[in-house]
């Protein structure tokens, strides 16, 4: 197996797909090196890929954002433990307010508060996203950053964002996105022993082919919402239940 996790370690929560949870800042590591797996290991994590990329040919990030590199950032951001349901139901009313960056990062916190209040965390996200629309047009000249580094330099932003942002809206493919449905599903298919998002992100970046990597997290995510879920996986309608562990 890969990394494994510490016995007595609890099992991750499915109640957050977003950038962070806001409890504890999150490590800055912007050169993530994959982990050492086998050549076993690997060309099953590869065959992981290949059947889900035929079962969920249109898996996608669900943010809404119109092709906006930061309103993706700004959804991204909004939904930490939140459904991005719920962030596509109050992004455009948010965006309507203030369609850019320099126009985000001169709103008054308790004019975002109000806004982005059914999405959770509010205070905490709305001196996000306003700090971070602030450094892009202070830092960056209004224009999101293309690296890792950039990226990780904005206030509110973590290594999941980052991911999301630069695979999704800029077109650099750095990493792979590791949310709750990406921690459960890696340990059940007995590729991981740990809820680490770093190191599960480690084995991703070995186990797939790089063309993959913005695409192992969307793929996972729609598995793990629509067959492999927290309750009760459905090992019947599995597409992987011949190579999975947990399915026998």
């Amino acid at each position: 197996m890969g990394v494994r996790r510490k016995r007595g370690a609890s099992r991750p929560s499915t109640a957050s797909r977003g950038s962070a949870t806001f409890k504890k800042a999150p490590r800055r590591i912007v050169n993530l090196a994959p982990a050492e797996i086998s050549p076993a290991e690997r060309d099953r994590a590869r065959q992981v890929v290949r059947r889900l990329k035929k079962a969920y040919p249109d898996a996608r990030v669900m943010l809404e954002h119109d092709g906006d590199p930061w309103r993706l950032l700004v959804a991204t951001i909004l939904a930490a433990q939140c459904t991005d349901a719920k962030v596509n139901e109050i992004s455009p009313g948010l965006f309507e307010r203030f369609p850019t960056p320099e126009k985000m990062s001169k709103a008054r916190l308790p004019t975002l508060e109000k806004i982005i209040r059914p999405t959770g965390f509010f205070r905490n996200k709305s001196k996000s996203i306003k700090n971070a629309s602030a450094a892009i047009v202070g830092r960056f000249g209004g224009r999101l950053p293309l690296t890792m580094e950039g990226m990780l330099s904005l206030p509110g932003v973590a290594r999941k964002t980052a991911n999301v942002v630069l695979a999704n809206a800029l077109g650099v493919n750095s990493g792979v996105v590791v949310d709750t449905h990406n921690i459960r599903l890696s340990g059940r298919l007995g590729f991981v022993d740990t809820t680490d998002p770093l190191k599960i992100e480690q084995f991703w970046l070995a186990g797939a082919a790089r063309r993959d990597w913005s695409l192992v997290g969307h793929l996972l995510y729609s598995h793990g919402q629509q067959v492999c879920t927290a309750r009760k996986p459905d090992h019947a309608a599995c597409v992987l239940k011949d190579i999975c562990p947990s399915a026998t």
